[in-house]
């Protein structure tokens, strides 16, 4: 099977239009007068980013916050979605679409239009396109990290993690931690406020580690990030530990939609953050767990083979 990263470099070959951006970001820029459109499409298919009796309201609601979640990386204001669906079960189709309308009336985003077809098969694939107003320009990307920049990242880490363990597990009633499984939060209001003072920036889906090496190699230079600064929640650590081997899965698992970022030393942050690394010269990901240095995992974070 053709891996993920081999499949974008093929298109990368004829995506050739400045508002693709290379495909190294997860959004295209499209500029306009003084304005800039920004779009970004994500997909989730059952038995791989959902269970086959997962809540479909759920299946809705992360669906629509993991595509708002990249336009929140951006400082973008969203405007509407396009739905890619596909038609099955009567009360599953209809679970879900009473769980999108609540998931867009809390984000005060608009459904615009979309294509359904017919599931011949027996596992789902449902796609969203997300559409949203630049809030400053330039637009942020993964591209502009620079030499000695601080790296951040809002909120904590790990807690998505710990939520599906609790469920794989048959924990019905996990609280906050299925929430954060289930229903993360796209971390808008946020995103508008750093974008106008970060040098590069994008959020935390695949996994801290495999995003930050993202940026990385975006920009062309390295990132450093020490493991002892990782934030946790008390939650995650009730239930994992604070050890370093817990640190280090937090930091590779994904969906924790967090927004990490590059800014200088001197920028005051207007929204709460983690200090948990630095940008250096060269290339590539190092990992340390305060002066001790720490050999990267097997496995940096989520990838489509």
């Amino acid at each position: 099977m053709t891996t993920e990263s081999t499949f974008i470099n093929i298109l990368r070959g004829f995506a050739t239009y400045p508002a693709a951006r290379g495909l190294l970001d997860d959004v295209a820029v499209i500029d306009s007068g003084d304005a800039s459109l920004i779009i970004t499409h994500d997909m989730m298919a059952e038995g791989v980013h959902f269970r086959s009796n997962a809540n479909p309201a759920d299946v809705a609601w992360k669906l629509l916050a993991s595509n708002l979640s990249d336009l929140a990386a951006k400082g973008a204001s969203p405007v509407g979605v396009l739905l890619g669906f596909m038609l099955g079960d009567d009360a599953w189709d209809r679970a879900f679409a009473d769980g999108l309308e609540k998931a867009l009336s809390h984000y005060n985003v608009a459904l615009l239009g979309g294509d359904t077809v017919t599931n011949c098969g027996d596992k789902r694939a449902l796609g969203l396109t997300a559409l949203g107003w630049a809030t400053c320009r330039p637009v942020p990307s993964r591209s502009g990290a620079q030499v000695g920049d601080i790296l951040y990242v809002t909120g904590t880490l790990g807690d998505a993690l710990a939520g599906f363990e609790l469920i794989d597990a048959g924990f019905d009633e996990v609280g906050p931690l299925a929430d954060a499984f289930n229903r993360p939060v796209a971390r808008i209001t946020d995103g508008q406020a750093l974008a106008p003072l970060v040098t590069a920036m994008m959020d935390v889906s695949d996994g801290l580690l495999l995003d930050a090496e993202r940026l990385a190699t975006a920009s062309q230079l390295g990132i450093e990030i020490d493991l002892a600064c990782v934030p946790l929640s008390p939650l995650y650590v009730s239930y994992r530990t604070d050890s370093l081997e817990s640190r280090m899965q937090a930091s590779s698992w994904g969906d924790d939609y967090q927004l990490l970022f590059t800014a200088p030393p001197h920028v005051v942050l207007p929204v709460p953050a983690t200090a948990i690394g630095h940008v250096v010269t060269g290339g590539g990901l190092g990992l340390k767990d305060g002066t001790t240095r720490v050999k990267l995992p097997p496995t940096l974070g989520y990838q489509h083979q």
